[in-house]
């Protein structure tokens, strides 16, 4: 695939993006609830509720705020069924062919995730794809936040001009992100935002990986 000079690299994300992992999301989520007494999710039901950070999101299920101390409890658990539940989850179908595709342009292309980062290489690595990337980063510090300021950090590492820089990603926070450091951003619906809250940003929102590349 040729591009244009506009964008030189892209900066993906993993989870929800390259990661199929909203069935193990929704599935922890329904797990952490359970004794609270909440009726089971389904995605587009927890996609109703979703939003950065998450505590946000789980004050809207539980409709109160969390207790003191609440949120590190939840944040442990979700994170216990999460590891568990993922284990059965897998790229999103057109994965491997738009990182091949984007490489046999000539661009160059990076991850960065709010994941942790010692889960995130060995994940990354498993699937064979770590050689795609000039670079991956997750989050080496405590859970939660915006991915911001991390944003600002890679494209600095990495040493490109945010300006040619194409953030793909499948939340809001991966378009603030962008917006911040001076890049593009493109979102994919297959993630845990409602298509309409993606759109609301006003930059492109696509069904696939490989139409969030003809954005590039």
């Amino acid at each position: 695939m040729k591009h244009d000079n506009v964008t030189k690299h892209i900066v993906w994300d993993w989870n929800g993006t390259l990661f199929h992992d909203i069935d193990a999301v929704v599935g922890a989520t329904n797990e952490l609830f359970r004794p609270y007494g909440l009726p089971p999710i389904t995605p587009d039901g927890f996609r109703q509720v979703y939003t950065r950070p998450i505590w946000i999101a789980y004050e809207r299920m539980l409709g109160r705020p969390l207790n003191e101390g609440e949120w590190q409890v939840l944040d442990e658990g979700f994170h216990e069924h999460y590891h568990r539940l993922m284990l059965d989850c897998g790229l999103t179908t057109d994965c491997r062919d738009s990182l091949r595709e984007w490489e046999r342009g000539g661009g160059s292309q990076s991850l960065l995730s709010m994941w942790a980062h010692e889960r995130l290489v060995p994940k990354v690595t498993e699937f064979g794809l770590h050689g795609h990337f000039e670079r991956i980063d997750g989050l080496r510090s405590a859970a939660g936040g915006h991915k911001a300021e991390h944003m600002v950090a890679h494209i600095q590492a990495l040493g490109v001009d945010p300006a040619q820089v194409l953030v793909i990603g499948d939340s809001l926070d991966d378009a603030h992100a962008a917006q911040h450091a001076g890049a593009r951003a493109v979102l994919y619906t297959g993630g845990m935002t409602l298509r309409t809250e993606l759109e609301s940003f006003g930059v492109p929102v696509v069904d696939s990986l490989a139409e969030a590349l003809g954005h590039a």
